[in-house]
């Protein structure tokens, strides 16, 4: 069995009304996630997977984030066998920052990665 090719998309080519998906952990998103980014931990994705189809089905695929790519690649790749329209952000959030795209924190403090 080949792997599931993973589609992939560079940080400044999403869109302003991209869906994101962020599958970090708690203390990731906390330090630092784009607005709006819907925060479902890796280890939760099959469990919520309904409403990750409800989510990509206005027809934009999630554009799904960790903080370097790797969770994210394996997110993608099991939502696409599971009939969701995803794409992996190449880099995840460190490309994002380098992009100067920007961010939120819950901490109180400037946003950063984790």
């Amino acid at each position: 069995m080949y792997p599931v090719a993973v589609p992939t998309v560079q940080a400044q080519d999403v869109t302003g009304d991209a869906r994101l998906l962020d599958v970090r952990e708690q203390d990731e998103w906390d330090a630092g996630h784009v607005e709006g980014a819907l925060h479902v931990p890796l280890g939760d994705v099959p469990a919520r997977l309904d409403e990750l189809v409800d989510a990509g089905a206005d027809g934009r695929p999630l554009v799904v984030v960790c903080r370097s790519g790797g969770r994210s690649a394996r997110a993608v790749a099991w939502l696409v066998q599971n009939g969701v329209d995803a794409v992996n952000l190449d880099g995840g959030m460190g490309a994002w920052a380098d992009a100067g795209r920007p961010m939120v924190s819950e901490l109180g403090d400037r946003p950063f990665v984790r």
